[in-house]
């Protein structure tokens, strides 16, 4: 079962460009890298599947140092003429496991730019350090995570709310079954596994399997992070216990009552936000564009995936007979669902969004989250129910140069003119929960189709 990712458009963008590169297609385990490539190979005359865990398939790079010379064995083992190379794809999965197949994609744009090469693995960061000449400037990448909620969509057949999200603006009709199917999404998650299995068998009760098999493949690579015992010993104890704390801004120094030293957790922590599967999340201080991560204050924790959160802490159950999931787990699963929202937008970059902070003594304010757009970095609040209050957006609108504010919350779309306590007018959009992945269409639509003057 294979299901259409928005990415796919960028894969069929790069097939076609005059200035194709080898491509690296990055992301963490089992997010679907292969099957996404595996389906994207019925477009080429002929392909070429690679699995360097294989030690056959991992022998002709072992081998050999020339790239012509291992396109012409294949070519030859494949039973493909030498003269499609240029209608065929040749697609080195699990590259990490060769740290010189990675420094000879450099050779393939140089010596074969016919040939359409698209190489994929976890843990490639790790990897990285281990290749002496990495073929920067040679190479593009792409970068894919678990299905967002417009793909969930179309993955589990509800077409017509899939064409009711695209709209914009959303039409109110549509509001509470969008809101209903945004609830099964956040519950089960986006992981590619979890999703076939619940569309197999139409339930549920099999994800915590689901989930635990693929929370249990995460905790044993732990050693592929690590070079030593106690780094191995602080990871494990960080993947333990990172999930009772995500709905709080952490400290590395003794994180989850131990007794670790800010450096090795935060040596941990790095490894693991390489790895996609905790990722950092940090403030910035800034009111304007470019929005500048301060990464000496204490960041947010993100996990791969929702699902894999609320398995983790125990929670999917309870979820179940729950309308409004925006109290569920101290209110931090919604907002950590909308920033997965944002974070799977990302195709080109592994940049993390941010959120915003105010420090000061005893007038501390935090904006969920920060979005550039043009010369303006909008706040994006996100709230529990359908209201709530709006006081640290209040404080960054009275800071900025621009008017426009976000609430992301359980209530209906609409757009209306506000006041700050201070007398500072502006114009708040307010985005249910299920328009995360719209976020980018719906500010672009609010800021160039109102104004204060309008």
């Amino acid at each position: 079962m294979s299901f259409n990712r928005h990415i796919s458009s960028e894969l069929d963008s790069w097939k076609i460009s005059t200035f194709r590169k080898p491509l690296v297609l990055r992301g963490a385990r089992q997010v679907g890298k292969t099957t996404l490539v595996a389906q994207f190979a019925s477009k080429y005359k002929y392909n070429i599947l690679l699995n360097l865990e294989k030690e056959a398939d991992k022998f002709y790079f072992e081998e050999y140092d020339d790239v012509k010379t291992i396109v012409e064995m294949l070519f030859i083992t494949k039973n493909i003429a030498y003269k499609w190379l240029g209608e065929t794809l040749l697609f080195i999965d699990e590259i990490q496991e060769s740290p010189k197949a990675i420094a000879l994609l450099r050779y393939f744009y140089e010596e074969l730019p016919e040939l359409h090469v698209i190489s994929a693995g976890s843990l490639l960061e790790f990897a990285l350090k281990k290749v002496k000449s990495f073929p920067v400037g040679r190479v593009e990448f792409l970068y894919l995570h678990p299905l967002n909620f417009a793909e969930y969509l179309e993955a589990t057949g509800h077409e017509v709310a899939s064409e009711q999200l695209h709209k914009t603006p959303v039409n109110p009709a549509a509001h509470q079954t969008l809101m209903k199917l945004f609830n099964s999404y956040a519950i089960s998650g986006g992981m590619p596994e979890a999703i076939k299995v619940y569309l197999q068998n139409k339930s549920m009760a099999d994800l915590p399997r689901i989930y635990e098999s693929i929370w249990g493949t995460y905790k044993n690579d732990v050693e592929k992070y690590t070079t030593n015992d106690t780094e191995r010993k602080v990871i494990k104890h960080i993947i333990n216990t990172a999930p009772l704390y995500v709905d709080e801004r952490v400290k590395f120094q003794n994180f989850g009552n131990s007794n670790y030293k800010s450096r090795e957790v935060g040596e941990a922590m790095r490894a693991l936000n390489d790895a996609k599967i905790v990722q950092l999340i940090y403030p910035t201080t800034d009111v304007e564009i470019p929005a500048k991560p301060d990464l000496k204050k204490s960041p947010r924790l993100q996990f791969l995936d929702t699902g894999i959160l609320n398995h983790s802490l125990g929670i999917q159950g309870q979820m179940l007979g729950i309308d409004d999931l925006s109290n569920t787990f101290k209110g931090a699963i919604i907002p950590h669902i909308i920033t997965q929202e944002l974070i799977s937008l990302n195709t080109f970059s592994d940049k993390n969004p941010n959120f915003w902070v105010r420090d000061k003594k005893q007038a501390s304010s935090e904006v969920d989250l920060v979005f550039a757009y043009k010369d303006k970095l909008i706040p994006i609040e996100i709230k529990s129910g359908s209201s709530g209050s709006l006081k640290s957006l209040h404080q960054y609108i009275e800071q900025t140069n621009h008017p426009y504010g976000v609430r992301i919350y359980a209530g209906e779309f609409r757009i209306e003119k506000n006041i700050t306590p201070k007398g500072t007018p502006y114009l708040l959009m307010n985005l249910p929960y299920y328009l995360g992945t719209k976020i980018p269409e719906y500010i672009q639509y609010f800021v160039e189709n109102h104004s204060l003057q309008k």
